[in-house]
């Protein structure tokens, strides 16, 4: 039997973009604003549009850090998009100095180019190279290195062991464009918006949930 999917609306997703990817994929989810809740599930996903202090301020408040912590800890599968991603860091500089739920040491950085030809945000496609773990090659089963994902970001992540990211992007520094290890799953790029090599990704999240 399979697993139903939680999507975490914790006021900062762009939830309607990752409901109809989960219904093309044939997953069942349900999306839930209760941190209680996210325990019923066999996965789960956080997504994030927005700013980080506020996102991590909320997490704290409500209590979903303690939650999605507790239920990384029970060893189900969680998947961080975008600012979800950004948010399994310990630390951002997004405006301030800022914690995140520490899933993942390191920290979260601003683009600050020389080259104005760089523009930011970094907005729209670019390839991914995918790394050679084995959690790497669970998340983008069936997906060759240097594919094409869509990105929309002012800030990236540098993860402290780079062991943990399962793939790399070049925008004028090379960041960590998304993580995989044990059970948590995080991408900088939107697999959602990414068409089908995107949603192959999410496909492969929810096969590892139904093991």
């Amino acid at each position: 039997m399979s697993q139903k999917i939680a999507i975490i609306d914790y006021g900062f997703g762009n939830i309607k973009s990752i409901i109809n990817a989960l219904k093309f994929c044939g997953s069942e989810y349900e999306v839930i604003n209760s941190p209680e809740k996210i325990s019923n599930f066999g996965g789960a996903i956080l997504p994030g549009v927005g700013a980080f202090g506020p996102a991590s301020y909320f997490l704290r408040e409500s209590g979903f850090d303690i939650s999605i912590r507790n239920y990384v800890n029970s060893g189900k599968m969680l998947f961080g998009i975008c600012l979800g991603f950004q948010l399994f860091f310990a630390k951002s500089y997004e405006n301030g100095t800022h914690e995140g739920l520490g899933l993942i040491e390191g920290e979260v950085k601003k683009f600050e180019f020389p080259d104005s030809s760089l523009k930011v945000p970094h907005m729209g496609w670019n390839n991914v190279r995918i790394t050679d773990t084995s959690y790497a090659k669970k998340m983008f089963a069936g997906i060759v290195s240097s594919e094409n994902f869509y990105f929309v970001h002012s800030y990236y992540a540098l993860p402290s062991d780079k062991s943990k990211a399962s793939g790399f992007c070049d925008y004028g520094v090379e960041f960590c464009s998304s993580a995989a290890f044990e059970n948590v799953w995080g991408s900088q790029f939107h697999p959602e918006k990414s068409g089908d090599k995107g949603l192959k990704i999410i496909s492969n999240f929810i096969n590892e949930v139904n093991k």
